[in-house]
């Protein structure tokens, strides 16, 4: 749930309210004066901490991405090599998620939202930028040490790890049955490091040779 900031509880309250409630009815659908009679305040009381219902969600997003990312780097400080950091990772995503499932179903949703599901005003793509470039830098000094087939450009090895990330993550959602603990993510990671196809003595296929055999 989110965390006390060093606004106090108060406010706390008041982003705890609006979390029920935005990620049970909508953004749209969701109202201040519901919100306030959650957190047992006052409107004024809200719109000292917030301007408006849309500043309100966006507190609760930029949240979502904003310890996530502090998640991250602690996570990767606990390793040396790619292979651990991106396990540490993704375990303490896993962590993340199962114990904020609401707050990462808002965080998620906006990407996908349609116009009037969110606030016009909702700015947190630089905060996603940030999160990924994080990643990224991972794995650009991955490639450099040699960790990483030098075949790939470092973007597109970054989108390939973010991407399986984030789709464990979406599809914990429709199926929450599924286990996302450690072990998952080590074997998250094996795939994206060591691939899927079959392992074969003395013979090495080529990206060019593959890409051919996919079109035929």
């Amino acid at each position: 749930m989110v965390k006390p900031t060093s606004n106090g509880a108060t406010r706390e309250g008041i982003l705890r309210a609006a979390l029920k409630r935005f990620a049970h009815s909508g953004y749209a659908a969701a109202s201040v004066q519901q919100i306030v009679g959650d957190a047992r305040v006052s409107k004024p009381t809200l719109y000292y901490y917030f301007p408006d219902k849309a500043r309100l969600f966006e507190a609760l997003v930029h949240e979502a991405h904003d310890e996530r990312y502090r998640l991250m780097r602690e996570a990767a400080g606990r390793s040396k090599n790619l292979r651990g950091q991106l396990v540490e990772i993704l375990h303490v995503l896993f962590e993340y998620f199962a114990s904020n499932r609401e707050l990462m179903r808002i965080s998620l949703a906006t990407a996908f939202a349609s116009p009037g599901e969110v606030p016009a005003s909702l700015k947190y793509a630089d905060r996603c930028q940030r999160n990924f470039e994080f990643v990224h830098s991972l794995i650009k000094r991955g490639l450099k040490n040699g960790e990483l087939d030098r075949r790939f450009e470092s973007r597109e090895l970054a989108f390939g790890f973010y991407g399986q990330a984030n789709a464990y993550l979406m599809t914990h959602l429709l199926m929450p049955a599924s286990n996302l603990n450690r072990q998952t993510a080590e074997r998250v990671v094996d795939l994206f490091l060591v691939g899927a196809a079959p392992k074969t003595k003395n013979k090495k296929t080529s990206r060019t040779q593959t890409v051919r055999d996919t079109k035929v």
